[in-house]
This record gives structure tokens, C-alpha cells and sequence, in this order.
């Protein structure tokens, strides 16, 4: 049975990609027939650019995916660099479509990773969020959060989100934004509050011993 895990985060330009394709790459190297899906993509001129990036990952290590191209692992996609309900001008979006295209990437790998766009309650659809597309998928969920000043209330709002759904997740903290300050303003109550907390370093090197 493949094994799947839907990256999702607090927001956009968080680090979803960046973890996505780091932890592919550790998963391949150890010899595991990985797969990726970007379910839904906007901003899209021409390829979808964080789908190419994942799927030229995927053909490094699974020669299923030799011969895919990017659209083939995104469901939909738009121009318009906006939530998927409003970058879908035309209404075009089926919710059914999403999970029946998860699960025919789902047949070509072992491993499934699943990348969300934006936060948890990006709508999809007027009635349809990112957390209502992890919920139905039953997937385990990795949450990436910043480290930016301010990161706190987003990264408990979000926790909060997962938890009232009952959705099996782990966190971690990808470094880059006010990294320096992040020890002085962020790090104190993440000690205090949290029994564990990772970076996104130290999960992607738990997750894949």
C-alpha cells in the first residue's frame, strides 16, 4: 500500500516546495519509488513550475514518471496567482476530480507526497477548503511554518485547524526569515509550550531513517 503525505502550511511562499522536493530527494536516495502531486496549481503561465520541479525529482528515482510532464500531476491549473476559487473564473473545478487524479498518481509509487497550495483554509471551491481535501484523503500531514516575527499566532491557528479535524499531522519549522531573530522571539515559546518542535531539517531527517 503506498504510503502518502500531504505538505500543506500557514500560508503561501512558506516553504511547502522546499520541503516537498527535499524530502523526495532524501526518500530517493534511499532507494524508495517516490511520486508527487500538486493537486492544484495557479500562477501558471505556460508549466506548472512547482509540479515540474517535483516531477523532475520523481524521474530521477522512479522511472514510472519518465514519462509524465508536469500538467500530468496537477489536477488543475490557472493564471491567475490567486486562491484556486478565484483564479477559477471559469468554475471548472470538480472536487471529485482531485482525489481520482491523487489516486492514479497514487499506482506509480510507494511513497506519495501531496502538495497543497497556500494554507489550510484556501478555498477551493466556494464550500471546499485545502483541509476538506486532506480530510477526505485520510493522509497524514506534514505542516511547514515560518519563522518570521509574528509566526506563532499563525502556526497555533493552523495546529488548532488540524486538530479539530482529528487529521494526523506532524509541524516544523522552516529557518529562513528572521532566522537570527527567531531564537530571541519565537523559540522561548515553542520550548515552553511544545514537549517536541522540529525544523524542517531535523523532520526530514527523522521521517526518512
Amino acid at each position: 500500500m503506498t504510503q502518502k503525505l500531504f505538505i500543506t502550511a500557514t500560508n503561501t511562499d512558506i516553504g511547502k516546495t522546499y520541503a516537498a522536493t527535499a524530502l523526495l530527494e532524501a526518500l530517493g536516495e534511499r532507494g524508495i519509488a517516490i511520486g508527487a502531486v500538486k493537486p492544484i496549481e495557479t500562477g501558471v503561465s505556460n508549466i506548472p513550475q512547482d509540479a515540474e520541479k517535483l516531477l523532475n525529482i520523481c524521474k530521477k528515482y522512479n522511472k514510472n514518471f519518465h514519462f509524465l510532464e508536469p500538467k500530468d500531476i496537477c489536477a488543475y491549473t490557472f493564471a491567475l496567482p490567486a486562491a484556486p476559487f478565484s483564479a477559477d473564473s471559469g468554475n471548472i473545478i470538480d472536487t471529485k476530480t482531485i482525489p481520482s487524479k491523487i489516486a492514479e498518481i497514487e499506482k506509480l509509487c510507494d511513497f506519495l507526497l501531496i502538495e497543497g497550495a497556500g494554507g489550510l483554509y484556501v478555498p477551493i471551491t466556494k464550500s471546499y477548503f485545502m483541509i476538506d481535501l486532506i480530510e477526505e484523503l485520510q493522509s497524514p500531514t506534514l505542516l511547514v511554518t515560518p519563522s518570521h516575527l509574528g509566526c506563532i499566532n499563525e502556526t497555533l491557528l493552523s495546529i488548532k485547524a488540524l486538530e479539530e479535524r482529528a487529521i494526523s499531522y506532524n509541524w516544523c519549522v522552516n529557518l529562513y526569515r528572521d532566522k537570527d531573530a527567531f531564537i530571541e522571539t519565537t523559540k522561548p515559546f515553542y520550548d515552553t509550550k511544545f514537549t517536541k518542535w522540529q525544523t524542517l531539517q531535523e523532520f526530514i531527517e527523522e521521517f526518512t531513517i
